[in-house]
């Protein structure tokens, strides 16, 4: 065996495993207590048409929230379901969102996967739940046509309001009817 492997501690190769792709620890009490704060924040701010809670008190790892529509869009007072699962090296990861809600937009597609910058390349650990949330519901009004995942949608956004507006309301679906 490689003397350096014998001088090592015996949990060297689990923190290694534990280790994200930025080289920061993983550290699951560190998540919680960072998710508590958002959720805190987040209910202290009481910003208007987004909230999002965690699923269970057992597990601050799965989320589920809400975002209405924005004034003046396709979206205006339309509300939509979305589930946030966080990784065990959150904030220096970005969490998994999808739309659970039925949703037509150039940027999701139809198994609710969105296509937005800072939930992938852009991914900053300054972000946090507010800011996507946020960030999410300003998409609904100002889409990305230019990375589209659903290429009708971003086709149609700009050149027939009528029938996006038709193709938006045929796939809604209220969040009690889910």
């Amino acid at each position: 065996m490689d003397s350096d492997m014998q001088n090592q501690s015996p949990d060297y190769e689990a923190n290694a495993k534990n280790m994200s792709k930025n080289a920061m620890p993983v550290d699951g009490h560190s998540v919680t207590k960072r998710l508590r704060s958002e959720l805190m924040s987040l209910m202290m701010s009481n910003i208007p048409g987004i909230s999002a809670f965690p699923d269970s008190d057992s597990n601050l790892l799965h989320w589920a929230g809400t975002i209405v529509g924005p004034a003046d869009t396709y979206y205006e007072g339309l509300k939509f379901k979305i589930s946030m699962t966080f990784p065990p090296n959150y904030p220096y990861t970005a969490p998994t969102i999808v739309f659970t809600s039925p949703m037509w937009h150039p940027n999701v597609d139809m198994s609710g996967n969105i296509c937005l910058d800072i939930l992938k390349d852009k991914w900053s650990a300054v972000y946090n739940v507010q800011t996507i949330l946020l960030s999410l519901q300003s998409l609904l009004g100002e889409p990305n046509n230019a990375s589209p995942l659903n290429a009708q949608a971003a086709e149609l956004w700009s050149k027939d309001p009528v029938e996006y507006k038709r193709l938006l309301m045929q796939r809604y679906k209220e969040i009690d009817e889910i």
